[in-house]
């Protein structure tokens, strides 16, 4: 994890009422900052966010937004904490600056939401790259293990209880990295980020999340290349569409052994399946 200006987690007293009685007593609690995403200059979109893994955030969201198609194109990055929120400041190459130069001027108006504008509609659509054709195969059994594992690698929401995560399972192998933040969004970016720095490929493994699945979800974990997606919660219509577009299997409402497989079945190993009328 890397360093942040300020501390994600902040112990606040309240009044404890139990069954047993009420008393005073310490609670941790998540902080929720504004987070400035800053391109040569130009703010770009302001996420409300933990303040934690933030070059893994920025990193992750200038690849999963197409802003840039490689951390190559990063020139450098800056965090500075600005009291009321942070801006984390990327400059870009050349030739990233002037594909993002010509995305900003396409855009009319405020970006703080980063669907603002004439053509929000089109950005907010956008099509999603289809998932490379990928051998990979999951049992029951690596899915039930892959949230049980996610479940482990929480720290900021087994103290909270208030926090999202987003990890990357590869069957074989475990979760190798998980990130968490007060957004989905966020921890899936951040997710994006850390295993792009670690150089691992995205197609070799499984995104699981602690959330349900909106569009966006599939659209950022397409661009990782994630032949799958495994999340807790359910699916969105759109969500779902998306991923059978994507070529994405999408596996929601896991629940220990039991899972519903929304698209692509064929990618699920070991299961016998039942029609039932």
């Amino acid at each position: 994890m890397s360093l942040s200006p300020r501390p994600p987690v902040t112990g606040f007293s309240r009044l404890a009422h139990r069954s047993a009685g009420t008393s005073r007593a310490v609670r941790p609690v998540p902080e929720e900052v504004p987070v400035a995403f800053t391109f040569a200059g130009t703010t770009h979109a302001v996420m409300m966010a933990s303040p934690a893994d933030l070059e893994d955030f920025a990193l992750g969201f200038a690849l999963t937004e197409g802003i840039i198609a490689s951390p190559h194109e990063i020139e450098r990055m800056a965090i500075e904490d600005l009291g009321a929120g942070i801006d984390i400041q990327t400059w870009l190459h050349d030739t990233a600056n002037r594909r993002f130069e010509a995305r900003r001027r396409r855009l009319a108006g405020p970006v703080g939401c980063g669907l603002c504008g004439i053509e929000s509609i089109e950005e907010a659509m956008r099509a999603v790259p289809r998932v490379a054709n990928s051998a990979l195969r999951l049992t029951p059994a690596d899915i039930a293990e892959a949230l049980r594992q996610l479940s482990g690698l929480q720290p900021f929401h087994r103290e909270t209880g208030a926090v999202h995560a987003a990890g990357f399972f590869v069957p074989g192998e475990g979760m190798v990295l998980a990130r968490e933040d007060v957004g989905r969004h966020n921890a899936l970016d951040k997710l994006a980020g850390a295993l792009s720095r670690a150089g691992i490929d995205g197609r070799s493994g499984v995104v699981a999340v602690t959330s349900r699945v909106s569009v966006e979800m599939i659209q950022k974990s397409a661009a990782i290349g994630a032949p799958a997606i495994l999340a807790v919660s359910a699916p969105t219509a759109l969500a779902v569409r998306t991923a059978e577009a994507a070529g994405m299997m999408l596996v929601a409402l896991v629940r220990g052994a039991e899972f519903d497989v929304f698209t692509h079945p064929e990618r699920l190993a070991g299961a016998e399946t039942k029609h039932v009328a």
